[in-house]
C-alpha cells in the first residue's frame, strides 16, 4: 500500500486498481504515444508519393514496434526529463524517439518523425486506445462477472417468497430472486451499451483540414491514408473536426458508465436495506471487526464502499460528459487536464465492483426471516381478495378491503370470516380460504427465470 498517495486510487485501493495501470497510467499513455509516433512513421514509408521517407526493411519496421513493445519506466522517466526541458509532453515523446533511432539505421528518416501533426493527432488516439482497452479488458470482465453472481443468486431464489415493500410499507408479495433479477437484467442493457460504445479517432492537422499535408504534397489522397491509420488502430475515423477530436464519444461513454453505476448503486442500497431486515444473513469472518466499540457488530461495509466509489465515479463522468465536448473556437487546452482524470473515472466504477462482489460472496438468504415476515402480514392479501370480488360484481369490492386492511395488522382468521360472507362460488371462496401470503406469488418465478436466460 502506498501510504503517501494523496489518492486513495493509487494508496488504500492499489491493489485493487493495479489491472488498470497498464492503460490508466501516465505510462500507459506515454507508451502509447510512443507507439503511435513510431507507427505514423512507418505508415508514412509505405507510401512511395511520400518521397522524402524512404521504405524501410522488415528490420527497421522491427525496430519501430520494438520502441512501443519495450518500452518500460526507464524509457518513460527519459521521457519525462525531456518534458521537463520542453513544458511540452508530445514534443517530449519526439525528442525521446529521434534519441532513440540516432543509434540505428533509421537516423536519416528521424526528422520525419511527427509529419504534419498536431499534438492532438497523436494523444487523441492514444487517450482513446488506453480508455477502450482498460474498459474492455479490466473493467468489462469485471462488470460481466459481478453480473453473473447477480443473476445466479436471482436463479436460485426465483421462488423464494418474499413481502414487498413499496413506500417501505408491505406490499403484495413477490420473490427474492425476482426482485435480484430486475438489477441483473438492468445491468446486462447497460454493458451492452458500454460494450457498443465507438471510441472515434482524427488524424488531420493543426485545424482539421491536412494544410500542412497538402501543401507538401498536394496529390496525395491525405484523407484516405488518415481514415486507414485510425481504422488499422481498431477506431472509428472521424474525418470533420477542430483542432481536436471533439470527444463526444467520451461523453456518450461517461453517460454509460454513469447509467450503470447508478444501477448498481440502487442495487447495493436495495440489498444493505434487504440486510437490515434480516432478509440476507451476512457471513462472518472470525477475525474481522465490526465496530470498535461493539463486539456483535457485522456491518454490511462492502455495499457501503460501492455506493461511494459509485458516487464519485458518477461525478467525475458527469463533469467529463459536460466539460470534454466544449472548445473554445478550434481548441483551448482545458480538455487536456480534464481528460487525465477520465480514468480516475473508471477506476473508482472498478474499485465498486470488487467491492459489491465482495459483499455479494458474504450474503445468504434468511428463509427463516422471509417467512416470519409473510405470516405477519396477512393483510396484503387484500388485493388478491378485491380482486376476485371485482370479476364477480360484487358492490364496493375496494372499500369493503380498505375498511378492513388499511393501517391494520390483519390475522388469517380475520381474512377468513370476510371471505365466508362473501357472496362467491364455492370454488373462489376455496381459492382464497387456501391463499396464503407466501403463495400469492403470481408469476415472478416464470418470469425471472425467462429473464435471466442462461446469463
Amino acid at each position: 500500500m502506498h501510504l503517501r498517495a494523496i489518492s486513495p486510487i493509487d494508496g488504500r485501493y492499489a491493489a485493487t486498481t493495479a489491472p488498470l495501470r497498464d492503460f490508466l497510467s501516465e505510462w500507459a499513455l506515454i507508451k502509447h504515444r510512443v507507439m503511435l509516433e513510431a507507427r505514423w512513421l512507418a505508415a508514412l514509408s509505405e507510401h512511395p508519393e511520400i518521397t522524402h521517407v524512404r521504405s524501410l526493411s522488415q528490420r527497421e519496421m522491427d525496430v519501430l514496434n520494438s520502441l512501443a513493445c519495450d518500452f518500460d519506466s526507464e524509457a518513460a522517466r527519459r521521457v519525462k526529463a525531456l518534458e521537463a526541458q520542453t513544458n511540452h509532453d508530445l514534443k517530449a515523446v519526439e525528442y525521446y524517439l529521434r534519441e532513440r533511432l540516432r543509434e540505428t539505421s533509421l537516423r536519416d528518416v528521424a526528422e520525419s518523425l511527427h509529419f504534419a501533426c498536431t499534438s492532438d493527432d497523436i494523444n487523441n488516439l492514444a487517450y482513446a486506445l488506453v480508455f477502450r482497452d482498460a474498459v474492455k479488458n479490466v473493467w468489462l470482465p469485471l462488470a460481466h462477472s459481478l453480473n453473473a453472481g447477480i443473476a445466479a443468486l436471482a436463479r436460485s431464489n426465483a421462488g423464494t417468497p418474499m413481502l414487498a415493500r413499496t413506500h417501505g410499507q408491505p406490499a403484495t408479495p413477490t420473490t427474492i430472486g425476482k426482485e435480484i433479477a430486475v438489477f441483473a437484467y438492468r445491468l446486462r442493457r447497460q454493458l451492452k451499451a458500454i460494450e457498443a460504445q465507438e471510441y472515434l479517432g482524427k488524424f488531420n492537422g493543426a485545424v482539421g483540414a491536412f494544410n500542412a499535408h497538402d501543401l507538401a504534397y498536394p496529390n496525395v489522397d491525405w484523407q484516405g491514408i488518415a481514415r486507414g491509420f485510425v481504422e488499422e488502430l481498431g477506431l472509428t475515423y472521424n474525418p470533420l473536426t477542430t483542432q481536436i477530436e471533439p470527444h463526444d464519444f467520451l461523453a456518450e461513454l461517461a453517460h454509460s458508465f454513469m447509467r450503470f453505476n447508478h444501477v448498481l448503486l440502487d442495487f447495493c442500497r436495495d440489498i444493505w436495506q434487504y440486510i437490515s431486515l434480516g432478509y440476507f444473513r451476512q457471513r462472518v469472518k472470525a477475525e474481522e471487526v465490526g465496530s470498535s466499540t461493539m463486539p456483535h457488530k457485522v456491518n454490511p461495509i462492502d455495499f457501503e464502499n460501492a455506493e461511494a466509489n459509485l458516487g464519485l465515479s458518477s461525478a467525475g463522468f458527469a463533469h467529463l460528459a459536460d466539460k470534454l465536448p466544449l472548445s473554445r473556437l478550434q481548441r483551448d487546452l482545458s480538455d487536456s487536464s480534464a481528460m487525465r482524470n477520465f480514468g480516475i473515472a473508471i477506476a473508482h466504477s472498478y474499485v465498486a465492483l470488487h467491492s459489491t462482489q465482495r459483499g455479494l460472496a458474504k450474503v445468504a438468504v434468511n428463509r427463516e426471516a422471509l417467512a416470519a415476515d409473510l405470516e405477519g402480514a396477512w393483510e396484503v392479501l387484500a388485493e388478491a381478495a378485491q380482486t376476485i370480488m371485482r370479476k364477480h360484481h360484487l358492490p364496493s369490492a375496494y372499500e369493503q378491503l380498505k375498511a378492513l386492511t388499511r393501517g391494520a395488522r390483519v390475522s388469517q382468521d380475520d381474512l377468513r370470516d370476510f371471505f365466508n360472507s362473501l357472496d362467491l362460488p364455492q370454488s373462489e371462496k376455496r381459492l382464497l380460504m387456501e391463499l396464503r401470503p407466501e403463495t400469492y406469488l403470481g408469476r415472478a418465478a416464470e418470469i425471472t427465470l425467462a429473464a435471466l436466460g442462461d446469463e
